[in-house]
């Protein structure tokens, strides 16, 4: 993805001009500009390099008075659904971009691209071709907060795959040669890195040292620990602490780790550096609860095996844009490796547990874009991948409602304990809050009915992303604040209201559709009889199950009265004779 287009170039401009152009702002580039009539091509050295020339000339540099137009150069083969959305407003709420990618199609993934600029970089997939082309003919140019989005279409290698793929490949092409060492070929995989990176927290002013002269010391680093190591310096500005993420596998990032804490205890004598300078891990608060364990059982046998101290910052300081929480580590160097060689082997575990979940109940439910709903780590911040995690099949399924287009808002009432409703609330409400705007869903909590009630209704409204996303942080939680035992499955009660004509097909003739929805959900599905309409001609549906239970109960629920409302519409009455006009 290092070649890039050089656009609306002057037909008075020469080759030489262009070099002189890079050269000018300092954009390295490798071989000569390949100048065509009214664009040019270049390769850049790097991904990096490319992308800084991208924010640097496009829109902004003028030759024999055209403003250059500087995008990825992506043969017709490869653009297909996916596109890099560049100067996104820096402070500009991802609920709100989110909402705005899904008025065009299916969105299967969302990555931000860490870059030097103020502004955000994301690589966004859509489900369909036609959708990521009608998102850059909206988006180009679309104005958020006075910035300008600029849309361009970057290399799809599944495309590519796909045109290649078969007996024979595209139009008979052959692969020339065999497959270099160390690809992908069968026997010659190269064992894998994890796909939980390590993060960590590393105090602002020993940066420099672990960067090192000209980078010495940073390169050096990987090339013995095998990793691929980014240190965040653009992130923070003016913090007292700067992230590094490490891709590596286990080992490696585990040596790397070690590599760097040596790095700064050395760095923090030479200064007389007084303060005692701990590990700090970051990690996605999805994990942490699994981590700490029932009673903190399983921190506490870390802390004791490798004769350390571990806090974990407050759930408070959680905010929409940083869902890690930071795990201090104290002790010598040689105990605070052993400690996170354990801890991130128990968020490993915790993720592949998430993910293989995930998996077994994804293709259960159709319709919904489950690698976007935020319930893993983003690549930014965790650096897990949507694309990581298996999800259901693109465009719209068989018997199943497409949410592409603007889905209508949906009110599920859900039961919890009436001892969890703190927990869920939070102190001053900053939980519920929080976890409404995380969703995009609003979510109150019913008052209790009576003194001794042990329910409490919260009511949920949204669109199926938004309660998929709610319910299943308000599950979690319950689960997370130990309201049920570490063996015991989460199970709560919904309630869906529908239309008192609709609740026959819900039930089915003799029972027939519900006791098939209890078999594919394994949800179990109660239509109460003898219920009376509410004052809207209501009643009430109750599923009880497991999280992806109910949400499989339910999405199939609305897929029924979806169908019972397209059937109620009036049909367009069939078009008469025409006309004859008198003279």
């Amino acid at each position: 993805m290092n070649k890039l287009y050089i656009g609306n170039v002057s037909a008075e401009a020469s080759a030489a001009e262009l070099e002189c152009v890079l050269r000018q702002w300092n954009l390295p580039h490798a071989g000569p500009v390949l100048l065509k009539s009214g664009y040019a091509f270049v390769d850049c050295p790097d991904e990096k390099s490319a992308m800084r020339a991208i924010d640097v000339l496009s829109g902004k540099v003028e030759l024999h008075g055209k403003v250059l137009e500087v995008e990825h150069s992506v043969p017709k083969r490869q653009r297909s659904c996916k596109l890099q959305i560049r100067n996104i407003p820096p402070h500009l709420q991802w609920e709100v971009l989110d909402g705005l990618l899904a008025k065009y199609g299916t969105v299967e993934s969302c990555e931000q691209v860490n870059t030097d600029t103020e502004t955000a970089v994301v690589n966004v997939r859509y489900a369909a071709k036609d959708q990521a082309r009608q998102a850059l003919e909206k988006l180009n140019g679309f104005l958020m907060e006075n910035y300008a989005l600029k849309v361009s279409y970057i290399p799809d290698e599944t495309a590519v795959a796909v045109d290649v793929g078969g007996a024979g490949g595209r139009r008979g092409f052959v692969p020339r040669g065999p497959a270099r060492q160390g690809s992908p070929s069968l026997g010659m995989r190269p064992k894998p890195q994890s796909d939980i990176p390590l993060r960590m927290l590393v105090p602002t002013q020993f940066v420099g040292a672990i960067i090192g002269k000209e980078g010495a010391t940073i390169r050096n680093i990987t090339k013995q620990t095998h990793s691929k190591i980014d240190i965040h310096r653009k992130e923070n500005s003016g913090a007292s602490e700067k992230p590094i993420t490490v891709h590596s596998t286990p080992e490696g990032c585990s040596a790397a780790c070690r590599s760097i804490m040596e790095i700064m205890a050395k760095e923090a004598l030479d200064t007389k550096f007084t303060d005692e300078v701990p590990l700090k891990i970051l990690a996605h608060n999805n994990f942490v609860g699994r981590l700490i364990g029932k009673e903190g059982r399983n921190l506490k046998k870390i802390e004791q095996e490798t004769e350390t101290k571990i806090t974990i910052s407050p759930l408070q300081d959680l905010t929409l844009y940083n869902p890690e929480r930071v795990i201090t580590v104290k002790g010598s160097i040689e105990a605070c490796a052993r400690a996170e060689e354990e801890v991130m082997k128990k968020i490993r575990e915790s993720y592949e547990n998430d993910v293989a979940a995930m998996n077994l109940q994804s293709n259960l439910i159709p319709g919904l874009n489950l690698n976007a709903l935020g319930l893993f780590p983003g690549g930014a911040a965790g650096g897990v991948t949507p694309s990581m995690v298996s999800g259901p099949p693109a465009g719209p399924q068989p018997g199943y409602p497409s949410y592409g287009a603007q889905p209508e808002s949906e009110t599920v009432y859900l039961f919890i304990p009436a001892l969890a409703v703190g927990a869920v609330i939070g102190k001053q409400g900053q939980h519920i809050k929080q976890l409404s705007r995380f969703a995009g869903a609003s979510i109150k909590i019913a008052p209790a009915d009576g003194t001794d009630t042990k329910q409490r209704m919260a009511i949920i409204t949204g669109p199926p992303e938004a309660q998929f996303k709610a319910q299943g942080r308000i599950f979690g939680k319950l689960k997370e604040e130990n309201f049920f035992g570490p063996k015991e499955e989460v199970k709560l009660e919904a309630h869906i209201k529908v239309p008192s004509s609709a609740a026959g097909r819900v039930i089915g003739k003799g029972g027939k559709t519900v006791n098939e929805l209890q078999n594919l959900s394994s949800a179990e599905v109660v239509v109460p009889r003898d219920q009376t309409p509410d004052e809207n001609d209501q009643v009430v549906v109750k599923i009880s199950g497991h999280f992806y239970a109910s949400q499989v109960a339910q999405r199939r629920i609305q897929e029924i009265l979806s169908q019972v409302r397209r059937q109620q519409q009036p049909k367009p009455a069939p078009p008469g004779p025409p006309m004859v006009r008198r003279k």
